[in-house]
């Protein structure tokens, strides 16, 4: 099993790696520069899974004061299906109870099915109500 910790400025290369690897579809892959400003502005926000030294998960936390949303959750893919994941969200949501979260929001790219899977079986259930809106600024 990883052990799951928050990030710090020396794992931001190995994380962007990843995150232009395995993280999915997405419209914009993040890079150093967006993933030095998230510690920056929150040191716990960015989760990552380790093994032997390497990062082989990650997952953004971001809390709003009553829950918590999570993003770019990105596992390698030679260590998919091996609870990495489940690992990140257990710990998202240990620290969302911890600072009295009510709801565990994930966000997850419709064309991502692997990913959709992945959050059916972890529990979560998408709410057809509450549509995310966004723009690109």
């Amino acid at each position: 099993m990883p052990a799951i910790r928050s990030a710090t400025e020396a794992d931001i290369p190995a994380v962007v790696d990843l995150w232009n690897r395995a993280a999915g579809p997405t419209r914009h892959a993040g890079q150093a520069p967006e993933a030095e400003q998230l510690l920056a502005r929150d040191p716990d926000a960015l989760l990552v899974a380790e093994h032997d030294g390497r990062i082989i998960g990650t997952l953004i936390v971001g809390w709003d004061g009553w829950r918590c949303h999570m993003h770019r959750l990105a596992t390698e893919p030679d260590a998919r299906r091996a609870g990495v994941a489940r690992a990140l969200v257990a710990e998202a949501g240990a620290r969302a109870r911890a600072r009295g979260a009510v709801r565990l929001d994930a966000m997850v790219n419709t064309e991502n099915a692997t990913a959709i899977a992945f959050w059916e079986r972890a529990g979560f259930q998408r709410d057809p109500e509450d549509q995310r809106w966004s723009l690109l600024l």
